[in-house]
């Protein structure tokens, strides 16, 4: 029910985010951890030739050329380990109970050398801390998004959790889009651009299985 209420789709922000952060790199095999209806296969075709998705739901729409693996997210996957080049979690750790478990999990399921990538809300937007500080609550962890997002993380925990799990080479990036205060508008690119931290919505971490 808590999967279902996610809609099983991310922002195009946070897809656009993702292919910045992977730069130039490819693989055989794509594992989309919490896949949705797989709408991130639809910017990595070519990177890639393999497309996994793994998810409590089979949404409408899930790729047709995809495997579909049903799985509790909560728990330990039904893969085995170090399948494939690449592991992602898009708008998926904070709908979860344990996310240093969840990370594991990734990390297992990545290749020697290959990489775990994981997006979130990204709590330390300007929006986020004046809502911490006018309701108590970040931006996306309102009453109206609970149950579905349980899980707030900042960057720090991002990239500690990285270090825990044994990820190197960890990067931060950020959506460079954002919403302005107060209103449904997004604020002017060139102010993401130089403050990606205060005007971005979502952050994304990436590293390394050593």
């Amino acid at each position: 029910d808590r999967a279902r209420l996610s809609g099983g789709s991310s922002d195009e922000a946070v897809r656009r985010m993702v292919v910045r952060a992977l730069g130039s790199r490819s693989g055989e095999v794509l594992l989309d951890v919490g896949c949705g209806g797989g709408r991130l296969w639809t910017v990595m075709k070519g990177r890639f030739r393999t497309y996994r998705g793994a998810d409590a739901v089979r949404y409408e729409g899930f790729p047709a050329d995809g495997e579909f693996h049903r799985a509790d997210l909560d728990g330990r996957l039904s893969l085995p380990d170090a399948c494939a080049e690449l592991v992602t979690a898009v708008e998926t750790v904070e709908h979860l109970e344990n996310p240093r478990a969840f990370v594991r999990e990734l990390v297992r399921l990545a290749k020697p050398g290959g990489w775990v990538l994981v997006t979130t809300p990204n709590q330390l937007s300007l929006l986020s801390l004046l809502t911490l500080l006018l309701k108590q609550r970040f931006s996306a962890f309102q009453d109206v998004h609970y149950p579905a997002h349980r899980t707030a993380l900042l960057e720090i925990d991002l990239r500690r959790i990285a270090s825990e799990c044994g990820l190197v080479d960890a990067e931060i990036h950020y959506s460079l889009e954002g919403r302005m205060v107060g209103t449904p508008w997004h604020v002017p690119g060139i102010l993401s651009r130089c403050f990606p931290r205060a005007f971005s919505d979502n952050v994304l971490m990436i590293g390394r299985k050593a």
